[in-house]
């Protein structure tokens, strides 16, 4: 039993961790700003249900996906931070990163990948899928995609609290803050592919 709960601690806290559910809620209420109630569920729901499929198709077939596609972890990451820099950039010079019809798209990238589950997520997915049970890493992830969705569910309430105002202001920082996540996405990219060492001094 406590072998069981030990196992499940290694698991779910590093997880936890690195799906930031709650760092992630300020670009939720941003990117759903302005949506009705039953469109921003919509947006949830896409956002969480990208981000597990990614996280499973990963924790199942990783290595496989990866190897024969000869893309290393490093390659990925700098993927993903090039597109968070590309979108910022767009949000902050237009006021929106997708075209009005295909705004359902935001909740795909960045909200569902890279930033619910990216390349520090699957990482870790990977790395735990050695050290434990499957099942106790599959139980954890989804635990957390749950925990998740819960909070991205109550970014209308949290909307609202901060008003019309409060939800422009955090848009404007949301776009520096995804640009600076995407320039460390590519700093750490950079370091995995050995381009420089981050190891520090």
């Amino acid at each position: 039993m406590f072998d069981l709960l030990n196992s499940f601690i290694q698991t779910f806290v590093p997880l936890f961790i690195v799906i930031d559910a709650v760092g992630n809620l300020p670009f939720v209420i941003a990117l759903s700003e302005g949506m009705s109630r039953h469109d921003r569920r919509t947006f949830v729901r896409v956002a969480v249900g990208t981000a597990a499929a990614v996280g499973l198709s990963f924790l199942f077939l990783g290595q496989i996906i990866l190897g024969l596609m000869g893309i290393t972890e490093g390659s990925f990451a700098i993927a993903g931070g090039l597109i968070l820099l590309v979108l910022s950039v767009k949000h902050m010079t237009t006021g929106r990163m997708v075209d009005v019809i295909k705004e359902e798209m935001v909740a795909v990238v960045p909200i569902g990948t890279p930033l619910t589950v990216g390349p520090a997520t699957i990482t870790t997915l990977l790395l735990l899928a050695h050290q434990h049970a499957l099942y106790m890493v599959l139980f954890s992830f989804m635990l957390n995609i749950v925990i998740a969705w819960i909070i991205f569910s109550l970014s209308d309430v949290i909307g609202g609290f901060l008003g019309h105002g409060g939800l422009k202001a955090v848009s404007q920082v949301t776009s520096l803050l995804l640009a600076a996540i995407g320039v460390n996405m590519v700093v750490r990219g950079l370091g995995l592919v050995g381009v420089f060492n981050l190891a520090p001094r």
